[in-house]
């Protein structure tokens, strides 16, 4: 029985403090996230990660030591291999940190998979995300010599279970939403990046409208975190429409994550750290922070139906390329 392997692709963090420095500097050596002149980025990426790393050092000693996104995110994995015919592997595969996508790969070889289905945990594409993530996956099947089928998943940002799956884990968190404002909070990105036409912006967008469909009743914004650097990023920033929200009297609100799926130091530090204990500062009556998706079933059911579509595509391409063999 053929097998054929799905890859969830996400960002990775480091899995103990020693890893937070390597980990960083896999980061800022990413040409897709940060456009450093190449001949010079992996010096620079050097230099930033050691002046960074006693910093972002203490954010995951608040976080408990490191960063839960490798366990989530395998456990979204298990979930959706229940799900899933047999002939499928599903398989963890991080971008900077490990397992890595190179590490994904040659298991899910070992394995038997004759075509890859590439599945982003980020729902919104971006270049700096998904698209950094399928370039080093074609680094990786170009230096490996593969000749088998390929089917990338770019974004689900709109797709109904989404949506559905982003509703009831608000609802969950949430008994009485019109009482409260919705602050939805996005990781930011370099404004040049958008106005090269990524599409991460317009999407992120169009995903807050369709989830807000559903509380029609509610008042919500949409602000963007985690900004690095002196280079002109996406507005308004999250932290900054939070204060503003609570001194025009806002007492009540939800922050909800709408571009993660898995917890890691923008949610657990950030919002539940920093924006947290700001809200309490700034004398916040209530304040809800929305888990991120992480293993929710309508969203694990999202990941099943986006996967048997892809391989409608991959049997196409497996037809497609038995042909061209049997004419060669």
């Amino acid at each position: 029985m053929e097998r054929f392997a799905v890859l969830l692709l996400n960002m990775g963090g480091p899995d103990s403090l020693d890893a937070v420095e390597p980990f960083l500097f896999n980061l800022f050596s990413d040409h897709d996230i940060i456009e450093i002149p190449r001949p010079i980025q992996k010096p620079i990426a050097f230099f930033i990660s050691k002046f960074r790393a006693k910093k972002t050092r203490h954010y995951y000693e608040l976080m408990g030591g490191k960063s839960p996104q490798r366990e989530q995110t395998e456990i979204q994995a298990k979930a959706l291999q229940k799900l899933l015919p047999e002939n499928f592997t599903v398989k963890v595969a991080m971008r900077y940190w490990k397992p890595f996508i190179e590490e994904a790969v040659k298991e899910a070889l070992q394995e038997g998979a004759k075509g890859f289905i590439l599945l982003p945990m980020y729902p919104q594409y971006s270049k700096t995300t998904t698209g950094s993530s399928f370039n080093e996956f074609d680094r990786v099947y170009k230096r490996l010599g593969l000749n088998l089928p390929v089917v990338k998943i770019k974004s689900y940002h709109n797709h109904p279970l989404y949506i559905k799956a982003m509703v009831e884990n608000i609802l969950s968190s949430v008994k009485r939403p019109e009482e409260y404002f919705f602050l939805f909070t996005a990781h930011s990105l370099p404004v040049k990046v958008i106005e090269r036409g990524d599409p991460y912006k317009d999407q992120t967008e169009e995903t807050v409208r369709l989830i807000m469909e559903h509380f029609p009743k509610v008042e919500y914004a949409l602000g963007y975190q985690s900004k690095v650097g002196p280079t002109k990023w996406l507005k308004p920033e999250t932290e900054e429409l939070l204060k503003e929200l609570i001194n025009s009297g806002r007492k009540r609100i939800v922050l909800i994550p709408v571009s993660f799926t898995c917890e890691h130091s923008e949610t657990l530090y950030e919002l539940d750290h920093l924006y947290h204990n700001m809200a309490r500062e700034l004398g916040v009556e209530e304040f809800i922070r929305v888990p991120t998706l992480k293993d929710h079933p309508t969203y694990i059911e999202l990941l099943k139906e986006l996967t048997l579509s892809a391989f409608q595509e991959l049997e196409r391409q497996l037809s497609d390329l038995a042909y061209t063999q049997s004419k060669s």
